[in-house]
């Protein structure tokens, strides 16, 4: 018999999107679930501050914020905007008590990848120092290449952890979201040699469902699709991570669920497919 190990699981606020944080947060800790990832929606009426005591004082782990990034335009009035909107994001991060701060890096379906990956690159230059001045680490996640057009130019691993090579910063490495990467020939190498240098900082699980019937909103409860979750985990916990593992499911489907029962099926297929 599987023991009930929740110690490292964490849930996103986008998974139970129609619970308010404090419903949440309350749920969460009712069923022994150890960590959260806040999206920024979620803390928009109670602010940063806040919503970081009330999970503090309900004995969760805040392990990241999200999200920030979508860097790239072809007007560079827009390019400016969205860096502000990054410290924006960082400071929120910051008073939320959030250690992280993922990013989606943005593409603009106006000019190449390259051009993209490049002002990518640039937008992560203007905000690395403030996000190292407060505390918060800046976790590049790789989409995949379906995303290609409008939300990321980044789509594999090594396209982010060569980002991470150029800074060599230690507030800025990868997370690793098995919707993205599962596909990915050279995953395990990449996951190897980030996980090296320190650079793993994320690991966020779900399932690809066969067939997928809506590409953002479509996930599926682990195992309930075609990825091999244990295994990218198993290859994490090789590479030296040791953080949270993640849930972070976009589903209509799900939402419409009653959110307790909705719950229950995380905790029970955490157990038995992502261990």
């Amino acid at each position: 018999m599987r023991v009930k190990d929740l110690s490292r699981l964490c849930v996103h606020t986008i998974t139970t999107r129609p619970l308010d944080i404090e419903t949440a947060v309350e749920k969460y800790v009712s069923r022994g679930i150890c960590g959260i990832t806040v999206w920024r929606d979620a803390i928009e009426n109670t602010g940063a501050r806040k919503a970081g005591q009330l999970i503090r004082n309900n004995g969760l782990e805040i392990v990241s914020l999200c999200r920030g990034g979508f860097f790239p335009s072809a007007d560079p009035a827009l390019r400016k905007s969205a860096v502000d909107k990054n410290l924006e994001a960082i400071q929120e991060a910051h008073d939320l008590g959030a250690p992280m701060l993922v990013l989606v890096c943005g593409a603009e379906p106006g000019q190449s990848l390259t051009e993209s990956r490049v002002q990518i690159r640039a937008g992560i230059e203007d905000i690395l120092p403030r996000a190292a001045e407060l505390g918060v680490r800046l976790a590049i996640e790789p989409l995949h290449p379906v995303y290609a057009d409008t939300r990321s130019a980044i789509n594999t691993m090594k396209q982010a952890v060569d980002m991470t090579d150029y800074f060599d910063s230690p507030w800025l490495g990868v997370a690793v979201d098995v919707y993205h990467v599962w596909w990915d020939e050279e995953l395990e190498k990449q996951i190897m040699e980030c996980g090296r240098d320190g650079r793993l900082f994320a690991f966020h699980i779900c399932d690809w469902k066969v067939p997928t019937g809506d590409i953002l909103n479509d996930r599926g409860l682990m195992g309930e699709g075609c990825i091999d979750i244990g295994k990218i985990r198993g290859w994490m916990k090789n590479s030296g991570f040791g953080g949270f593992d993640e849930v972070e499911i976009f589903s209509e489907k799900y939402w419409r669920y009653d959110q307790d029962e909705y719950l229950d099926m995380i905790i029970n297929s955490y157990l038995e497919h992502a261990l």
